[in-house]
């Protein structure tokens, strides 16, 4: 049985390490002989540690794990880099689309062209290639068109737990 201050640095490196969110369940198959309790005790005192030395980065629980993030006031800078190395943006198109996907999921080509008013399917594909929607089923009605809903990588995306975490429409509406 490892102490605390022996498993801080291990969690800590392997969510450095991770490109994308790892699980509390993945983290306890790798450290072998620590549960989760002591894990996520883990956690919690890296959280504050990084807290109190002033860190430029925190832990974020999202999508069903945890990963490192840059602190929100470092957002800035963090850009001028991504600007530099490239990283494309989602049209306001994309945006679009991919909101009412979000917060109408499972839905419907029809009903996401019908709210739009204009053909979506050139970006449901663009979506489905950067892997921010995915077929999520089927529809019973006729045909049994295809009903598409958001993936992990959406979550991750835009730094979210879970689809529950999206703001209210309510708050979203203009003054």
């Amino acid at each position: 049985m490892k102490k605390i201050e022996e498993i801080k640095p291990i969690v800590e490196s392997l969510l450095f390490a991770a490109e994308e969110p790892v699980s509390l369940r993945k983290l306890t198959d790798i450290i072998e002989g620590v549960d989760s309790l002591e894990i996520q005790e883990a956690i919690t005192q890296l959280k504050s540690d990084y807290d109190v030395q002033g860190r430029s980065f925190q832990i974020e629980e999202i999508a069903g794990g945890y990963q490192l993030f840059t602190r929100p006031e470092y957002y800035e800078w963090i850009a001028k880099l991504r600007k530099k190395s490239g990283e494309t943006k989602l049209s306001q198109a994309a945006l679009e689309t991919l909101a009412i996907i979000a917060y109408k999921q499972p839905i419907l080509r029809a009903n996401l062209e019908a709210i739009r008013g204009v053909q979506s399917g050139q970006i449901i594909r663009l979506l489905m290639e950067k892997d921010l929607v995915k077929v999520v089923g089927r529809d019973e009605s006729l045909g049994h068109p295809l009903l598409y809903g958001t993936t992990k990588k959406f979550l991750e995306y835009f730094g979210l737990k879970d689809i529950k975490d999206l703001p209210k429409i309510e708050e979203l509406e203009a003054p």
